[in-house]
């Protein structure tokens, strides 16, 4: 699976994007690892289209489910939002925000994929991941896309290019 994700975590007043760090390496304070088998690669790159240029932080390994979150967030309360661009993959072309994070195995995750159509939220638990919802959604392929999470308490909402999941 093949995913460019450029971040931007929005969350105490907090938004973070990469395009000051170095072209190559994984951001520093970053998490980069995967849920399963697989080794999932992340590596900060160059991408011209990028909402914000230059830099996105982009995933191009083979893994189960490629993750990786900013350490030392803890937000019980407010919202997570991140910009990404699905580009290739036979199985998933897919982009995803990751909140209450534990660690890779840990967490739960509101994900688009563009090769299903949809938006799903799952609740990964020892590694073990629990569908919660799914709606039907256009996801397109070399187009950046937006998915934002509020979260109180066990209710969770989630918005996918302005369309607020069903």
């Amino acid at each position: 699976m093949t995913v460019t994700t450029m971040a931007t975590a929005l969350a105490t007043a907090e938004t973070v994007n990469f395009d000051d760090m170095k072209v190559g390496g994984l951001p520093p304070g970053w998490t980069a690892t995967q849920t399963g088998r697989g080794s999932a690669k992340w590596a900060i790159e160059k991408d011209e289209s990028a909402p914000s240029k230059p830099n996105v932080l982009k995933q191009s390994g083979q893994a189960t489910f490629p993750v990786c979150f900013k350490n030392d967030t803890n937000i019980k309360d407010g919202f997570a939002q991140v910009k990404f661009k699905p580009i290739s993959g036979k199985e998933d072309q897919a982009g995803g925000v990751i909140w209450r994070a534990k660690d890779s195995d840990n967490y739960y995750i509101a994900r688009a994929n563009a090769l299903e159509g949809n938006v799903t939220i799952y609740h990964t638990i020892k590694g073990k991941r629990t569908e919660k919802k799914r709606t039907n959604m256009k996801v397109t392929s070399n187009q950046w896309h937006t998915l934002r999470v509020d979260f109180q308490d066990n209710r969770f909402t989630v918005t996918f290019d302005s369309h607020r999941m069903g």
